[in-house]
C-alpha cells in the first residue's frame, strides 16, 4: 500500500468527492461503452481506431472500476497511474479477495490492459500502407474478440455488473 500512498501524496490520484460520484461513475459507464462501440463500428474501415478505441474501453472501464470499489480518482499521467495502481491492488491479498477476484485473475487483468496500452500505441503511429490496413484488419478484429471483451467481462464479473452491451 506505500505505494498507493505515494501516488495520493504526489496527486497522481486522488479521493473522489461524494458529491462528484454519480458524475464521475455515469460518466465512464457512458464512455467505456461508446468506446467499445466505436471500436466495433470501425473494425473494418478503420482497424488502427478500432484498436484505439478497444484500448479506451478498455482504459475508462479500470478508471471506472477504480472509481466505484476504491473512490479513486486518476488524475496525473493517468494510462500509467492505472495499470500501477491495478499492480498494487494484485499485490495486497486482501484488496484482491474482498473484490471476490482471484490473484492470478488479477494478474490477467493488469497484463492485458498493459498489452493494450502497448497495441493502441502501435496503431496510433502507423503507416497508411494497404498492406498495414489489411495487417491491422486482422489484428484489430483478434484485438477486440480476445482482449477488449475478455477485459471488459471480466471486469464486469469483478464489479458483479451484469449488463451487456
Amino acid at each position: 500500500m506505500k505505494k498507493i500512498d505515494y501516488l495520493f501524496k504526489t496527486g497522481r490520484i486522488s479521493r473522489i468527492v461524494e458529491t462528484e460520484r454519480g458524475r464521475y461513475l455515469d460518466f465512464f459507464s457512458n464512455s467505456y461503452k461508446e468506446n467499445l462501440e466505436h471500436s466495433k463500428f470501425v473494425i473494418e474501415k478503420f482497424p488502427r481506431w478500432s484498436i484505439i478505441s478497444g484500448y479506451y474501453a478498455m482504459h475508462d472501464l479500470a478508471k471506472l472500476f477504480l472509481a466505484d470499489k476504491f473512490s479513486i480518482k486518476v488524475d496525473f499521467n493517468v494510462h500509467l497511474t492505472v495499470i500501477e495502481l491495478f499492480g498494487e491492488i494484485i499485490k495486497d491479498k486482501e484488496l484482491a479477495k474482498m473484490l471476490n477476484i482471484g490473484y492470478k485473475e488479477f494478474l490477467n487483468l493488469l497484463n492485458d490492459l498493459a498489452t493494450a496500452k502497448g497495441q493502441r500505441t502501435k496503431a496510433q503511429y502507423y503507416t497508411g500502407t494497404k498492406f498495414m490496413k489489411e495487417k491491422y484488419q486482422k489484428e484489430a478484429k483478434i484485438f477486440l474478440e480476445s482482449t477488449v471483451t475478455n477485459f471488459i467481462n471480466r471486469i464486469r464479473e469483478a464489479k458483479n455488473d451484469n449488463t451487456s452491451d
